[in-house]
C-alpha cells in the first residue's frame, strides 16, 4: 500500500535539467498538494554528495535523485556513505538518456508520474553492491559493453536514447581487442579473453540491454555474466545466438550468481559503474543487503517476493 503524500522531500536535480518546463511543473503540482518539497541543484563535480550529506543532517526523509543513471550513482554513493541509521529513502526522477536503473524497477518516464510515486510509495530495503570506494546500485558493465558507454557522444545519446549505444557498438565491433583476466568468486573461476562482463545488481545497461535479466535486488547475490573472446563470425552468430537466452554455462556466455567477485587483469579494464566510467587492472565486487531504502511500487519486479512479469 502506497503512503500519503510525503511531507518533508528533497529533490537533488541534475542543474543541466533544471530549467526544463515540464520538471517545474511537476515540482509545483506536488507543493500544490500539500509536499513540503524542496529543489537543490548540482552545479559541478562533488556537488551531489554534500547535498547528500546537508538533506541527512536536515532530517529529509525522502530523497529524489532528479537526472540520469550517473546522477543516481552519485546520489547512491553519498547516502552509502552516511551512517545507515540516517539514510533518507531514495526515489528517482529519470531524466537521463538511457535511464537503465529507472526502466529496470518499473518507474514511470514522465516527470509527474514519477515524482508523484517519489513521494507517495513505500520504500523496500535494497542491496548495494560496491567496488573499492566505489558504490553502484543498478550494474557495472566491463570490457567491450564499458568501451561503448563510455565512448557514445553525449549529443548521439539525446538524439537516439538509448539506440546510440546499439549504433556505436555496431560501429566499434570489428576493432575491439579482447581483455585477459582471472575472475574468481567463491564457487569457482574462470581465466581467459573476455569481450564482455556485466556485474548485475539490476537487470539492464547500455541503454536497455539485459544482460542480467534474473537479478534481483534484495537477494544479497550479484548476477555475473561473463561473454567469451571470439574470433569469427560463425563464433559471433553463436556469442549472439547464446546472448539471446543466456544459458548458465554456454560456449561463450556464462552466467554466475554469488556474493563477490574478484578480478585480476593483464592490463586495465574498462568498466562502467551505473553510468561512471573506471580503468582497473584489479578489483573486487562486494554486496552490502538490503542497505538502502529505495522508493519502488511493492510489485515492483526486481524484488525478490514478486515474479518475473
Amino acid at each position: 500500500m502506497a503512503d500519503a503524500m510525503a511531507r518533508n522531500a528533497r529533490l537533488i536535480l541534475n542543474g543541466k535539467v533544471a530549467q526544463e518546463p515540464e520538471i517545474r511543473e511537476a515540482v509545483s503540482a506536488m507543493r500544490e498538494a500539500g509536499c513540503d518539497l524542496q529543489v537543490r541543484i548540482t552545479w559541478e563535480e562533488g556537488d551531489a554528495l554534500r547535498l547528500v550529506e546537508e538533506a541527512a543532517q536536515e532530517g529529509v526523509s525522502r530523497l529524489i535523485a532528479g537526472g540520469g543513471d550517473g546522477s543516481v550513482n552519485e546520489i547512491v554513493n553519498g547516502l552509502m556513505h552516511l551512517d545507515e541509521a540516517h539514510r533518507p529513502a531514495l526515489g528517482i526522477l529519470p531524466l537521463g538518456s538511457a535511464n537503465d536503473f529507472a526502466h529496470g524497477v518499473c518507474l514511470p518516464m514522465d516527470p509527474h508520474q514519477a515524482l508523484h510515486a517519489a513521494l507517495t510509495v513505500s520504500s523496500r530495503a535494497v542491496d548495494v553492491a560496491h567496488l573499492g570506494a566505489d558504490y553502484f546500485i543498478n550494474m557495472a558493465s566491463g570490457g567491450f559493453g564499458a568501451e561503448i558507454t563510455t565512448s557514445t557522444p553525449v549529443s548521439l545519446k539525446r538524439l537516439l536514447g538509448g539506440g546510440a549505444y546499439s549504433l556505436m557498438g555496431m560501429l566499434k565491433l570489428w576493432h575491439y581487442q579482447p581483455y585477459s583476466g582471472h575472475l574468481s568468486w567463491p564457487e569457482g573461476e574462470f581465466e581467459g579473453p573476455l569481450f564482455l562482463l556485466a556485474i548485475g545488481n539490476g537487470i539492464q545497461a547500455g541503454g536497455g540491454q539485459k544482460l542480467a535479466p534474473d537479478a534481483k535486488l534484495d537477494d544479497g547475490l550479484l548476477n555475473v555474466l561473463l561473454v567469451r573472446h571470439f574470433s569469427s563470425l560463425a563464433e559471433m552468430r553463436q556469442l549472439l545466438t547464446e546472448l539471446e537466452r543466456i544459458p548458465e554455462d554456454g560456449e561463450f556466455v556464462r552466467t554466475v550468481r554469488t556474493s563477490q567477485l574478484s578480478f585480476q587483469g593483464d592490463s586495465a579494464f574498462p568498466l562502467n559503474l551505473d553510468g561512471e566510467p573506471r580503468q582497473l587492472k584489479a578489483f573486487e565486487v562486494k554486496l552490502e543487503p538490503r542497505a538502502l531504502k529505495l522508493l519502488v511500487q511493492s510489485d515492483c519486479p526486481l524484488l525478490s517476493s514478486n515474479a518475473r512479469q
